[in-house]
């Protein structure tokens, strides 16, 4: 089965404890990015499928190598997230934006 998709770092060492035959090559840093916009997607999706903590865990490991990558700590995602919290509010209230007249 062909995947052609960006896993985790321990996915080799597992196959081979398996004894599976399978094929790997690192991707270059241009391709990085688009790698990861795609996991990311790969990962929603799955959540969206079948919410769980685990699915969620794979989608913050993603966000992380992203934010990584485009060069911000995880300190920088997380101040940002709360001084938006500050100023605009999180998800707390169940509030949905119908209309703007």
């Amino acid at each position: 089965m062909k995947y052609n998709k960006l896993v985790r770092d321990r996915i080799p060492y597992i196959l081979d404890a398996k004894g599976k035959e399978y094929s790997v090559r690192q991707c270059t840093e241009c391709e990085k990015l688009e790698y990861l916009k795609r996991k990311l997607v790969e990962e929603v999706d799955e959540f969206l499928e079948e919410p769980s903590v685990e699915e969620l865990a794979d989608i913050q490991e993603v966000l992380l190598s992203l934010s990584s990558r485009l060069g911000f700590t995880r300190q920088d995602l997380e101040q940002v997230r709360e001084t938006k919290n500050a100023t605009r509010g999180a998800f707390n209230d169940n509030w949905i934006l119908e209309e703007v007249l």
